[in-house]
């Protein structure tokens, strides 16, 4: 029995890079940085280089079954990215933890 035949998909169903960022301006991204670090915001802009531009973003730390929010205001050079995706609203909510103020994380 020969393996099963994997294909690459097809060029015509695969957005250039460029393309697939304009699909998410305006809407809110998950942006986890190479030092581990998670930043979340809207996508207002971003350049050849996948320069990012978030507006309203905010670095979320979690401890256990905690998290906080840290606002800043942000612009991510690509060579801090790891990994972009769409931030829905379920995501947003982290079932099984709870938004307590930044103070928690000094106790520890």
């Amino acid at each position: 029995m020969d393996p099963p035949l994997i294909l690459p998909p097809n060029i015509d169903d695969v957005p250039p890079p460029g393309l697939a960022l304009v699909l998410e301006l305006d809407k809110p991204l998950l942006v986890q940085l190479r030092d581990g670090r998670k930043v979340v915001g809207t996508l207002r802009s971003f350049d050849q280089f996948a320069n990012l531009v978030l507006e309203g973003a905010y670095e979320r730390i979690i401890v256990g079954n905690q998290y906080a929010e840290i606002p800043m205001g942000l612009h991510v050079s690509e060579e801090e990215i790891k990994n972009i995706q769409r931030a829905d609203k379920e995501a947003e909510r982290m079932k099984g933890t709870f938004k307590s103020a930044f103070d928690f994380l000094m106790d520890e």
